[in-house]
Formats: structure tokens, sequence, C-alpha cells
């Protein structure tokens, strides 16, 4: 029985799980701007768009950690601060 399954293809390379977001963003806009120049050959185009995909991702997911951790102040009925509650894009 053969595994068809590919972990390795999901995980994020170890240099990019290391960036802070400031850091992929910079290096997903280099890329962007070089394969929308078409200063780069065919095969160097999808190594860079793969590594793209990766950095978007990583990206992403900060974002979301960071939502995730944002707390929004809850107020009581005479208008001061009662708390914090977690935020919730809904409202």
């Amino acid at each position: 029985m053969t595994d068809t399954a590919e972990p390795a293809a999901d995980a994020l390379p170890a240099d990019i799980a290391a960036m802070s977001f400031e850091q992929a963003l910079a290096e997903l806009d280099e890329i962007v701007g070089r394969l929308e120049a078409g200063d780069v050959d065919l095969e160097e185009s999808i190594a860079i768009y793969a590594r793209g995909m990766h950095l978007r991702r990583h990206c992403e997911a900060r974002l979301k950690a960071a939502e995730e951790r944002i707390e929004r102040v809850r107020l009581g009925p005479d208008g001061l601060p009662a708390g914090t509650e977690p935020f919730d894009q809904q409202d």
C-alpha cells in the first residue's frame, strides 16, 4: 500500500516559518514585483511563485492569530469600561 498524502508539500519552509509578518510581506511584495515585471525565466518563475504561496499562507496565519488575540473593551451601563470580551467580527 502506498501513502498518497504529501505532508511535506503543506509544510512551510523553516526560513519562512521563522519570519515576522513584515518580513514575509516584504519578500512576497518583491516576488510579485519580479513576476509582474517578467524578468525571470520560466523555471525561476515557478520556484518563486511556489515560495510566494508559502509566504502568503504564512502572512494569513499570522493575521488570523493576531485577530484571535484582539479583545474589545466592554462598556458597562454607565458608559465606563467594564472589562473585555473577545473581538467578534460579526458585529
